[in-house]
């Protein structure tokens, strides 16, 4: 028979150089004779005979080879042709396929791509990447990717033996390619061999995929997330309803990788009985490796829910290349990390701590992105995701790039990965890493390496954009969660409402705050009298942003030394002004997170190759504080003083702030309700005072609630023997006041038993009238 097409469609084929390979390829009616005939065409790369089957007719029919060895045509006299297959020869083997290009009609409507070039679809995970789909009764995985500048794209994988020639995708609207491949299932490893206008190819990791290879692989897999059964329907429907910012949040941040480790010859066990892969932690321990998601949830929930935090914050968790990066240089923004298993064991995860009552929060990464070959850098070519101009396009300071937010495309990627991560795993909130790094052009930039906004300005109006339209939709889908910006900067209105012209978090991390907190703990006790403004300065600005306190895994590395390093002292002086600083902050307004191995007192800094010195807690200094952390964390959730007014004026006055002599200060917590409050005096150095007195504003009798110098605790056990009683002596322009014990570097937190006092007077009335 003669071709139907010409050699020169033909050749576009063979050397991979068509946009629609479905204009040759496939079935297509032809009229012939008056009548219409079916001409179906295949580019089979190692084949040596193919035929086209057609189940319904129980037919077969031989394919030609013409004009290139492996491009095979025939001709079917037949009205209809539905579901027909490829028998195809290569050698000795046979194999029966359906035929890819049989399936015309997309996935992605234009719709879809319309709102995508739009920056506006909000669930575009759902159409583009790789995906399960019936495409007329046949099942397979529909593939769609954006690479607007390449010339060819095609799917690669272990079904075609990773050659680029056997499934080329084509072009739709807006730059987006796809392609439906029959008959492939879940756990199929592809990647996109993408070709610019020279013909160079670069292989890429699909930039939506769900799942990925554990590094150093870095191809991406095919996955179902509607898969798992989620049950904690009571935890999702409460969240809707709830206010975070009155409630108490105490996070403990924890890496994943380096909280604890397993031995290498204890692998993990399937719910089906199968064991995990293992993953070893480094070449540097092979003996480690690292836990599962499944075993994190058994070890990892309960220990934190016994410390009393209320929410667990991850560092980034999406998949990354490079364990020195802490998950920071991200290559997989929509795959939980392969290290720990699958996307249903870290839903596994997210839904028992849930139903243990502790929050998920995520560290979220859309400020910049590595330079990997197979992840986003020079995606189709050219520079997609990031700017052309290195001015604005790199971060020397970290070797990785910057998203072009300005790019409609790029903009609608990043909003919808922060949806996704709620959407599909049931997150309770993010934490946006480096937000300063985004809205400034000179950020680590010297004179000359950036360039100004189109007013001359320094700021980066389009990552401003991005943020605002982020939080916006965030809230608007996911009502009750946290947005927590990493922003060190006096940046306005950070934590306000878009509507107000914030930015959209509903938290801040008070970077200033941690500075002048290490700064004034890691002086000699007997300087602090010279630098009280580190202690009280932060209450000047403490209600302009709805601010979170950390103390993050940035201060414990890089040479600044562990949390207790940072003390000065001797041993026991050390675990004292940790425990103090602590107490401290727990009285503060603002919410609170931790660094894991805060709790243990750890000497050394952390190391992302190794866990955690659990060896430490057979010492009793260690046992002692986590017992600390604990009881702190339980006063802290069952005292609403401590949290229900975090971000109002209304919740926080000083006692006194003035007595720089002896570095003490004083102050009331104040809830909603009139009478509900705490007083806290903190003495920041190891004198002792036995007779030192504040004033309050009601008599009675105050119960000592919580005493960081406790002997439990490890400290000095001094106190006031339960709580004291006022005198009616003004002090600090109050009518009464509380003679007090001060323990060295301790904390007290003491509150008005009203129930005591109730019984006082009802004493005293009776001995009234019996008088």
């Amino acid at each position: 028979m003669s071709m139907t097409i010409s050699s020169e469609q033909i050749e576009r084929i063979v050397g991979n150089q068509h946009q629609d390979p479905f204009e040759v390829l496939g079935p297509h009616a032809i009229e012939q004779d008056g009548k219409t005939v079916w001409v179906v065409r295949a580019y089979l790369p190692n084949a040596d005979g193919v035929w086209v089957v057609c189940p319904e007719e129980r037919a077969e029919y031989p394919m030609q080879s013409t004009q290139h060895p492996h491009f095979f045509e025939c001709q079917i006299d037949t009205p209809k042709l539905a579901n027909y297959q490829l028998r195809i020869r290569e050698g000795e083997d046979e194999r029966v396929i359906y035929d890819p290009y049989a399936f015309r009609s997309p996935y992605l409507t234009d719709f879809d791509s319309h709102l995508f070039s739009e920056g506006n679809h909000h669930r575009i995970y759902e159409k583009l990447g790789a995906h399960l789909a019936n495409v007329e009764g046949v099942q397979g995985v529909y593939f769609a990717v954006w690479a607007p500048n390449a010339r060819n794209v095609s799917v690669l994988g272990d079904f075609n033996q990773w050659d680029g020639r056997k499934h080329q995708m084509r072009k739709g609207n807006h730059g987006i390619w796809d392609l439906f491949i029959p008959e492939l299932e879940v756990g199929e490893r592809y990647k996109y061999e993408v070709k610019n206008e020279a013909g160079h190819i670069y292989e890429k990791s699909d930039p939506y995929g769900f799942q990925h290879e554990v590094r150093p692989k870095t191809a991406s897999i095919v996955a179902d997330l509607s898969t798992y059964t989620w049950n904690d329907q009571d935890w999702m429907a409460a969240r809707r309803h709830i206010d975070p910012l009155t409630q108490p949040i105490s996070v403990y941040e924890v890496h994943l990788g380096s909280w604890l480790n397993a031995a290498v010859a204890e692998p993990a066990q399937l719910p089906n009985g199968e064991t995990e892969p293992v993953v070893p932690v480094s070449e540097y321990r092979p003996g480690a490796r690292f836990l599962t998601y499944r075993e994190l949830a058994e070890r990892l929930i309960p220990y934190v829910k016994d410390l009393g935090f209320t929410h667990i914050e991850l560092l980034p968790i999406a998949e990354h290349p490079f364990d020195g990066s802490w998950g920071y240089q991200v290559t997989g923004y929509y795959a939980c990390t392969s290290r720990h298993g699958s996307p249903q064991d870290f839903m596994y995860f997210v839904d028992q701590c849930h139903q243990q009552g502790i929050g998920v929060l995520v560290d979220w990464v859309p400020g910049h992105f590595p330079r990997d070959g197979h992840g986003l850098a020079s995606f189709d070519g050219t520079h997609l995701y990031e700017h052309a101009d290195p001015r604005k396009g790199e971060h020397k300071e970290w070797g990785t790039l910057v998203f072009n937010y300005a790019r409609n495309e790029v903009r609608n990627f990043l909003v919808a990965n922060a949806l996704f991560w709620f959407d599909k795993y049931h997150i309770d909130g993010i934490r946006v890493d480096a937000v300063a790094s985004m809205l400034y052009l000179d950020y680590f930039r010297k004179e000359g390496e950036w360039v100004t906004n189109q007013y001359g300005g320094r700021e980066n109006i389009e990552a401003a954009d991005f943020l605002r339209q982020m939080n916006h939709l965030l809230f608007s889908y996911f009502p009750g969660v946290l947005s927590i910006a990493e922003e060190s900067t006096s940046w306005p209105m950070v934590s306000w409402p878009t509507y107000v012209g914030g930015l959209g978090f509903n938290l801040k991390w008070n970077m200033g705050w941690m500075h002048d907190m290490l700064d004034y703990f890691s002086m000699d006790p007997w300087f602090r009298q010279f630098h009280q403004n580190n202690i009280t300065f932060s209450i000047m600005y403490a209600f302009s942003e709805n601010f979170m306190l950390a103390f993050s895994h940035d201060e414990v590395v890089h040479g600044k030394s562990p949390m207790i390093g940072k003390m000065p002292g001797d041993e026991w002086q050390k675990f004292a002004n940790l425990r103090c600083l602590l107490t401290y902050m727990f009285a503060h307004p603002g919410k609170k997170t931790l660094f894991m191995s805060t709790e243990l007192g750890q000497w050394s800094e952390w190391n992302v190759w190794s866990d955690l010195e659990w060896h430490l807690l057979q010492y009793d200094p260690h046992q002692k504080l986590q017992q600390f952390v604990k009881n702190l964390n339980t006063l802290y959730r069952s005292e609403p003083t401590l949290y229900t007014q975090d971000f109002s004026h209304d919740g926080f006055e000083w006692i006194d702030c003035s007595d720089n002599r002896h570095s003490i200060v004083s102050l009331i917590r104040r809830g909603k309700g009139e009478k509900e409050f705490v007083v806290i005096v903190c003495n920041f150095t190891p004198q002792p005072h036995s007779h030192y007195r504040i004033g309050v504003p009601e008599s009675g009798f105050y119960k000592e609630l919580f005493n960081s110098d406790a002997r439990e605790y490890g400290g000095s056990n001094m106190g006031n023997l339960g709580g004291k009683w006022t005198d009616e002596w003004s002090v600090h322009n109050r009518p009464y006041s509380l003679d007090l014990c001060l323990p060295p570097l301790g904390v007290l937190i003491l509150k008005l038993d009203r129930h005591k006092l109730d019984a006082v007077t009802v004493d005293a009335e009776s001995e009234m009238s019996d008088a």
